[in-house]
């Protein structure tokens, strides 16, 4: 639809100009149609798309100066993310589709909403979708005051995130608490999680994704040679030990003896960014040498730890549960779809 000759009027019976959220490249405005239906609005802010190519000079006169003062530092992986992502992030068109792909993907979830878009009025700059209220996924007062369990909470995001990255290889990169809101369905009443924001989104190649997977199998059980193993396939090389702590925030001495079996303690806690501060020219280096697309991942895990720890649901067994049952997937999938393959080549 062309917005340039239309009042606000002429589409909304109502539009709240006070944002309902907003952040660095867009806010959210409620609306109501003429139809009656309430919908979200999200309008880009009017410099962001300039002002991002400025950013992105800038950026890259720093990175390269902080390598030329600091070798050891080399951050030209920020730079290059940067670069492939702003573009998608700032194209309202593609976050509606990447929205409706993942409704579609994981529409056997019923715990599982995403707002629909409203085709008719979106642009790459403004996106109109159903508005959905909730509470952020860390407010644990607002799940406490609405019936909330917390545990089912966090199975249900464990069990959907485990499914799109090891399974459908196609992962929702920025589940920060104000992207993952939480309510009862009016309807059902069931706990519903809400996921928002589906600018960002990382593709992965099959190879990655099962590797991947076969990796957090050996981390879940302390297979140490399957550690090194798949560590070294996916990039880490001589640095396998420091990838395995990177990926699951545990100590050297937990990932030994299998993240399953060890509970998180303070102690550890304390270590690991400990640690983190004395290792960050190695990090760096490693940061330089895995594969891109497990970048996004190593964020999408933080910040899904971060919520895990809020509610304190960290390291439950429920969780290695469905890691483990869709890593097996993955694995039996692309084990089944080779043996296929060979098959047809020998004429079985």
């Amino acid at each position: 639809m062309c917005f340039f000759f239309l009042q606000l009027s002429d589409i909304f019976v109502s539009f709240d100009e006070t944002p309902q959220g907003a952040a660095s490249l867009a806010q959210v405005h409620k609306a109501v149609l003429h139809d009656g239906r309430t919908v979200a609005v999200k309008v880009q802010h009017p410099k962001v798309q300039r002002q991002s190519s400025q950013d992105i000079v800038v950026m890259e006169v720093l990175v390269r100066a902080v390598h030329w003062l600091f070798p050891d530092f080399a951050f030209m992986w920020l730079l290059e993310e940067a670069k492939k992502n702003m573009p998608l992030e700032l194209d309202f068109l593609n976050e509606g589709r990447n929205a409706e792909k993942v409704a579609a993907m994981l529409a056997h979830h019923r715990f599982l909403k995403v707002p629909q878009i409203h085709w008719d009025l979106s642009t790459k700059r403004i996106l109109t979708m159903e508005f959905t209220e909730g509470g952020q996924v860390n407010d644990l007062d607002y799940m406490k005051k609405n019936g909330i369990d917390v545990n089912e909470i966090s199975q249900n995001l464990g069990q959907m995130y485990s499914e799109m990255i090891f399974v459908q290889g196609f992962v929702h990169c920025d589940p920060h608490p104000g992207n993952v809101l939480v309510r009862k369905c009016p309807r059902s009443n069931r706990s519903q999680i809400i996921l928002l924001d589906h600018g960002l989104y990382q593709v992965l190649d099959p190879s990655f994704r099962v590797d991947y997977s076969r990796l957090w199998l050996c981390l879940i059980r302390g297979d140490m040679p399957g550690v090194e193993r798949f560590s070294r396939r996916l990039g880490a090389g001589d640095l396998f030990p420091l990838f395995a702590c990177v990926l699951t925030a545990r100590s050297w001495t937990s990932v030994n003896a299998g993240i399953s079996c060890v509970p998180v303690t303070d102690t550890e806690d304390v270590e690991i960014r400990t640690n983190a501060a004395l290792y960050l020219p190695q990090i760096s280096d490693l940061l330089n040498r895995i594969p891109r697309q497990m970048l996004l991942l190593l964020k999408t895990n933080d910040l899904l730890r971060g919520i895990e720890t809020t509610l304190k649901t960290r390291a439950a067994s429920s969780s290695f549960i469905h890691m483990s049952i869709c890593c097996i997937r993955a694995v039996a999938r692309w084990t089944f779809g080779s043996l296929r393959v060979k098959g047809g080549r020998l004429g079985l």
